[in-house]
């Protein structure tokens, strides 16, 4: 049984079509990725999947069940970590966690256990007596998440939860996300970062003009398009590659692209298996002087550029 089910999903803001027949099929126990641009519609089909918004056509279930605004014993199952940080400046840190855990859990014995166990989760244990003004960003968004997470729920959705925090917050809440998911926890990730969806999620939806344009694991993406190596070689010491140079790189068998900028010689090819020996072979040829050489497989974002014509981060 998907534990969220999604059919022909149809959102509109008058001219503007936010969801374009959206469909969407999430397993128990994964960490489902919607990896898309800003305006791609991935806060806006959490917000119609959690009842927030209304729209225009399609269908909604949760947990087997069809999903309603007054569906409560559905929405106790489920935890919510919005994009912007939702606190209470005038409450502490423990406070504000009992306050969004008190929704959900009403035996004060059982909340007390559960909010000092997201404190811990969160790392927050010395800053419980704080109030939200005294913590940085980072810490915010953990705030942010221990109060969307205190109750257990067996469903979370994170949107885009390490924007504009700290590398070693960053790491934080991503670790975090994957103890909840290794506890049992079905995970909704939703993000523009494609290096964190890469990162935690085990399968992902590749999201742009509220439509789901791809869907897969990581390998089956990369597997879909002909998009090969990035390959990188320092040729420091020439103001610029010769043009010869780069003529006999693009016709090469699997070579789609090549340039050179600021000693920097960049090479996109497709999928084959002697692409770094023969963008060397050329270069060795001509005599061009190299020095490190990097070689890295297709990213999520070549993906998205070859399904959709536009980088990932336009």
């Amino acid at each position: 049984m998907d534990i969220v089910s999604v059919e022909n999903l149809v959102k509109r803001y008058g001219d503007l079509v936010a969801l374009d027949h959206f469909d969407l099929r999430i397993r128990p126990g994964e960490v489902f990725g919607l990896l898309g641009p800003n305006g791609s519609g991935k806060t806006t089909a959490i917000n119609c999947i959690l009842q927030l918004l209304t729209y225009d056509k399609g269908s909604i279930s949760l947990f087997g069940e069809p999903m309603a605004p007054t569906r409560y014993d559905l929405k106790r199952r489920i935890g919510v970590v919005p994009q912007n940080v939702a606190v209470f400046e005038e409450l502490t840190v423990r406070d504000n966690i009992d306050y969004f855990c008190s929704l959900y859990v009403g035996e004060r014995a059982r909340r007390r256990e559960l909010v000092e166990r997201a404190i811990a989760f969160v790392g927050l244990e010395d800053y419980a007596r704080f109030r939200p003004r005294k913590l940085s960003g980072g810490l915010l968004r953990r705030l942010n998440i221990a109060c969307g997470i205190a109750h257990e729920p067996d469903l979370v959705f994170f949107d885009e939860p390490t924007v504009a925090v700290d590398p070693q917050s960053r790491n934080a809440i991503l670790e975090g996300i994957k103890a909840m998911n290794a506890s049992g926890a079905t995970v909704v990730y939703t993000s523009h970062y494609m290096e964190e969806v890469e990162e935690i999620c085990t399968r992902i939806m590749i999201m742009d003009h509220g439509r789901g344009v791809a869907v897969g694991t990581n390998a089956e993406l990369k597997a879909m398009v002909s998009a090969g190596e990035r390959i990188e070689v320092e040729v420091a010491g020439l103001p610029e590659l010769p043009e010869p140079v780069l003529a006999d790189l693009r016709v090469l068998p699997h070579v789609r692209r090549a340039a050179a900028e600021d000693g920097r010689l960049t090479v996109m090819c497709g999928q084959g298996t002697r692409n770094v020996a023969d963008v060397l072979a050329v270069l060795e040829r001509h005599q061009v002087p190299m020095g490190r050489i990097y070689a890295e497989p297709p990213t999520l974002n070549d993906v998205f550029l070859e399904i959709t014509g536009t980088d990932l981060r336009d």
